[in-house]
């Protein structure tokens, strides 16, 4: 006897696809879901994480927009060049994603940017505004308003430049630290899977990568020094704006997304009680919001 299975006709439709694509080099890894003729949405990570942060926000997307979601190199399932071959980065990073788009001919999108999102989807918006659609944010700072004492004490220990300093510094690479952003400030913890943490963790132990992180932590200042051109940015071309943040989040800060209103004129924001990974407790509201945000105005 055969049996089959009850699927639905968009899950036949729009799978969720899992790639790499060689960008100068280097095989970045991508989950790919949706019709290509249907708007473009960029999903970019943060730290410590990848595309696997998406894995429950895709599916709820897939029947309306053609998601696409890379893995910096050094982070998720892209190669891990050695740092002697590759410029560990946000700037380079940005110009790796530019690439990306550009090899999956994508000219126009909207933007996720989710903590190291920001400083990399901020920098492809600076260079080429034109590229920009709309714009959502989630937990990805570009305000001074937004900094927490972790990242001034990260910023301290790197310009201290000890054995005691940088030990410091390192233990944000470790276990504890990593279930610490997942689960701080979390309004139910069995909610977040664990294997979004340990998966995190398992490659961050991949020999070497520890020392990518911690260039990427000096690398930051960079960051905050361009927040005032970022802003200008976003005032100059005035996007529609839609924020959803985990309001307890302890790295960045529920200021931080307050202060997009000094830059546009009427951004969405939505508040969630969760923490930085907001999508672990809240995708399903989430995905709502950008649905209706992106819905095309007639």
């Amino acid at each position: 006897m055969i049996s089959t299975l009850n699927t639905t006709a968009s899950e036949q439709s729009y799978p969720v696809y899992h790639k790499t694509i060689e960008v100068d080099g280097v095989h970045i890894f991508y989950r790919e879901a949706g019709d290509t003729t249907k708007p473009t949405l960029l999903l970019l990570h943060g730290f410590p994480s990848s595309s696997h942060n998406f894995r429950t926000l895709i599916p709820l997307l897939k029947d309306d927009f053609h998601i696409l979601a890379p893995d910096y190199p050094g982070f998720g399932f892209s190669d891990m060049p050695a740092m002697s071959a590759f410029d560990y980065t946000f700037e380079n990073y940005a110009l790796y994603i530019e690439k990306f788009l550009f090899l999956k001919g994508v000219h126009k999108c909207s933007m996720y940017l989710f903590d190291y999102g920001a400083p990399v989807g901020m920098r492809i918006i600076q260079r080429n505004p034109g590229i920009l659609e709309n714009l959502i944010v989630q937990n990805g700072n570009i305000y001074a308003e937004g900094l927490s004492d972790i990242l001034k004490m990260y910023r301290k220990n790197i310009d201290e430049n000890t054995a005691a300093s940088r030990a410091e510094v390192y233990k944000a690479f470790e276990l504890e630290y990593t279930m610490f952003e997942y689960l701080h400030g979390v309004s139910d913890p069995t909610k977040v899977a664990p294997e979004s943490y340990q998966l995190d963790q398992f490659l961050m132990n991949r020999p070497g990568n520890k020392e990518i992180q911690y260039k990427l932590k000096y690398d930051y200042r960079f960051n905050i020094a361009a927040y005032p051109q970022w802003q200008q940015t976003l005032r100059k071309i005035a996007p529609r704006v839609l924020i959803v943040w985990g309001e307890n989040d302890p790295v960045f800060l529920k200021a931080g997304a307050l202060a997009f209103k000094k830059d546009i004129a009427e951004p969405e924001i939505h508040f969630y009680p969760t923490g930085h990974f907001a999508l672990e407790e809240y995708v399903v509201e989430i995905a709502a919001r950008i649905k209706t945000f992106l819905k095309p105005k007639h």
